[in-house]
């Protein structure tokens, strides 16, 4: 088996080896966004989406948008320094965003709709409305390394339907790849009642229990959008977290690890949102100066990439990535 056949995530902080990166497009609907889809989401850019209804951002505001693709394209030459395979999703498709554009639509974190679990690749089940397709476009790359791959491939049962003002049905399952840490057999899943939920949960649990797996809920404070926001593992005995978010305390598997703490506005603003790039190596906006020395001073290395564009949209460098392959062997 060669390392392109290879679909394997270990944790979060094993060799990164192959990672798609995503594209950066949003349509806004066309009616203003519902409160609890801008709560999580820094003052700023409340401001921003809460009165912006309809267009695409790419024609609504160019320099803002040539910045965010700067930054897109910064970190994938920051990851290809590193010897990573980088993968694209494909563009929407005009009648895709014709579609879309009442509900609005988004092709900006590949790490929601889909994700990766040892060798499980799985379509997850968005709650907001305007994400629910915003697993389309990453197919391409399905077709392209996981189908011709040596994994398992499979998707969340579809969530119920959303109600006509944009407001999600409670039931789901749903299940978004930034509730989801992988920790060797232990997964973290985050619920804060804005992304996933106890039944996606639970799904995941029916499908990874009989091999070997121990799945966790993690509840979330409702401010906080996803596990990703509060929770960072940076090395094997190192986490970036904001206990204050977490509403049951630390897991106990992660009790004894060193922290570097953040607030709960560290959290909008994306500052637990960095990315690994092996135990050594760690990418964070150069914004958050006092985390990057105190990475530094657990003798992390700190990549810094602007990402201001990129976190006004509620993610950062984890979100704007799914690993394909993390493995501290060479496949």
């Amino acid at each position: 088996m060669s390392s392109s056949d290879t679909i394997y995530v270990e944790s979060e902080f094993a060799p990164l080896r192959r990672v798609i990166l995503a594209e950066s497009e949003f349509g806004f609907p066309e009616a203003p966004l519902p409160d609890d889809e801008l709560a999580f989401l820094p003052p700023e850019s409340q401001a921003l989406f809460g009165i912006r209804t309809g267009g695409d951002h790419c024609t609504l505001y160019p320099e803002r948008h040539n910045c965010w693709l700067a930054e897109r394209e910064n970190f994938s030459q920051l990851l290809q320094r590193y010897g990573i395979e980088v993968l694209k999703p494909r563009q929407l498709f005009p009648a895709e965003k014709q579609a879309m554009k009442q509900q609005g639509y988004s092709n900006f974190f590949v790490r929601d709709p889909i994700f990766t679990i040892g060798s499980f690749v799985i379509e997850g089940a968005m709650r907001f409305a305007h994400r629910r397709h915003e697993v389309l476009p990453v197919r391409s790359v399905v077709q392209q390394a996981v189908m011709p791959g040596d994994c398992h491939y499979l998707a969340v049962p579809q969530p119920e339907l959303y109600a006509s003002s944009g407001q999600t049905a409670a039931a789901g399952p749903y299940l978004e790849g930034g509730d989801i840490l992988v920790l060797g057999k232990h997964i973290l899943v985050g619920s804060s009642g804005l992304a996933s939920g106890t039944s996606g949960k639970n799904w995941l649990e029916k499908l990874l229990a009989p091999h070997g797996y121990t799945v966790e809920l993690v509840p979330l404070k409702e401010t906080i959008l996803h596990l990703d926001c509060a929770l960072s593992l940076v090395k094997n005995g190192l986490m970036i977290v904001c206990e204050s978010a977490l509403l049951h305390g630390l897991p106990e598997i992660l009790k004894d690890w060193d922290r570097i703490n953040i607030t709960e506005a560290d959290c909008a603003r994306l500052a637990a949102n960095g990315l690994p790039l092996n135990e050594e190596t760690y990418v964070i906006d150069p914004v958050f100066e006092d985390i990057g020395n105190a990475l530094a001073g657990f003798g992390t290395h700190v990549e810094t990439i602007d990402f201001t564009v990129s976190r006004s949209f509620g993610g950062s460098f984890r979100c704007s990535t799914q690993p394909l392959l993390r493995s501290a062997e060479t496949i």
